[in-house]
C-alpha cells in the first residue's frame, strides 16, 4: 500500500556551541525535498547508522527524500537504488549520492568527526520481542458471555412519555415470568386503551425475556412482532403506550463478556441453560 504525503514544514536544529541549522521539508505524494543550509551536520560517522535506518524506513513506505542545498541535489534517500560503488561508501543501496558536492560534503563531515545530532537509541522505545511469546500457542477465545448466574439484572419495563413535566414520576414494572399486559383488571399490568389481554412477558430456559403478542398489535423498535426477545433499551409499543425494556448490561445477553468490553457484534452464540433459577416475586409497580 503506497503512502501519500503532503508536507510543508520548517525546522531548526539547535547545537550547543554551534550555529543553528535551518531546513524546510516540503513535497507531495511519495516525493519529499529537504532543503538544508548546512547538510554536513547529518553526514558524520556518528549519525551514519541512524541515516541508514531512515533511508530503509522511507524505502519500505515507497518514499523518496531529496536532500538539497541552494537548489542543488546532494543525496537521495528511500526508494532508490544506488550503484555498487556508492553502496561501499554508505553501507546501503537506499542512499544515492546526487552530485560530487554531496560526496564531498559526506567525506568532509566524516573526516572532521562531526558529532551526532540525530536521536540515539536511548530515545526510541524498545522493540517488540520476537517471537511474540505471550500470543503463541494460545487457543482462540470462544465468544460467549459471563452473565449473572442468578439470572438477575433487574429486568423491568418503564412507561415512557413523549413529554414529561418537572417532578413527574414514571411507572416501572418489574418483570416476572408470565406477566400479562392489557386493559383487563386481572392483568399483571393494567393500561387503558389495550385489548383485555394484549401481550405477555415470559422468561425462557435460556434466561431471555420475551414479549408475546396475544390479541393486540405489539411493536418492538417500530416493527410489528408476534414474539420477540428483548434487549436492554428495546422500545416496546402496546397500543397508545410506549415502554422501554431495561436490564443491567452484566446480565443482558446482547452484551458479550458481561458488557461493552467484549464488543458490539450483532450475532452472539446462544447461552447454555442456566442451572440456578431465580425465584420470581409477584408483579409490582413502582414509582421512581
Amino acid at each position: 500500500m503506497a503512502v501519500l504525503l503532503e508536507a510543508d514544514l520548517e525546522v531548526t536544529l539547535d547545537r550547543p556551541g554551534e550555529p543553528p541549522v535551518h531546513g524546510r521539508l516540503r513535497g507531495s505524494g511519495s516525493r519529499l525535498t529537504l532543503e538544508l543550509d548546512d547538510p554536513g551536520v547529518f553526514a558524520g560517522t556518528a549519525d551514519a547508522a541512524a541515516v541508514r535506518g531512515v533511508a530503509e524506513t522511507l524505502a519500505a513506505q515507497g518514499i523518496v527524500l531529496s536532500v538539497e542545498r541552494d537548489g542543488e541535489r546532494l543525496v537521495l534517500l528511500g526508494a532508490v537504488s544506488a550503484p555498487w560503488w556508492q553502496r561501499r561508501l554508505t553501507g546501503t543501496r537506499r542512499i544515492r549520492l546526487g552530485s560530487l558536492r554531496g560526496a564531498w560534503t559526506s567525506a568532509r563531515s566524516r573526516s572532521r568527526s562531526t558529532p551526532s545530532v540525530l536521536p540515539g537509541a536511548g530515545l526510541t522505545p524498545p522493540g517488540t520481542l520476537w517471537p511474540l511469546v505471550p500470543t503463541l500457542r494460545r487457543r482462540p477465545r470462544r465468544v460467549t458471555t459471563t452473565h449473572d448466574p442468578a439470572r438477575g439484572g433487574d429486568p423491568r419495563l418503564v412507561l415512557t412519555r413523549e413529554t414529561a413535566l418537572p417532578g413527574e414520576t414514571r411507572s416501572v414494572f418489574r418483570l416476572v415470568d408470565g406477566m400479562t399486559l392489557g386493559s383487563d383488571p386481572a392483568c399483571s399490568v393494567v393500561l387503558a386503551g389495550l385489548e383485555p389481554l394484549h401481550a405477555r412477558i415470559r422468561h425462557d430456559e435460556r434466561d431471555e425475556w420475551v414479549v408475546d403478542a396475544i390479541a393486540g398489535m405489539t411493536r418492538v423498535h417500530g416493527a410489528v412482532v408476534d414474539s420477540q426477545i428483548l434487549r436492554t433499551g428495546a422500545r416496546v409499543d402496546l397500543g397508545p403506550h410506549r415502554l422501554a425494556y431495561v436490564r443491567e448490561e452484566y446480565a443482558d445477553h446482547g452484551r458479550p463478556f458481561g458488557g461493552r468490553i467484549g464488543g458490539e457484534a450483532g450475532r452472539q452464540l446462544p447461552q447454555p441453560p442456566r442451572t440456578v433459577v431465580q425465584r420470581d416475586a409477584t408483579p409490582q409497580e413502582e414509582r421512581s
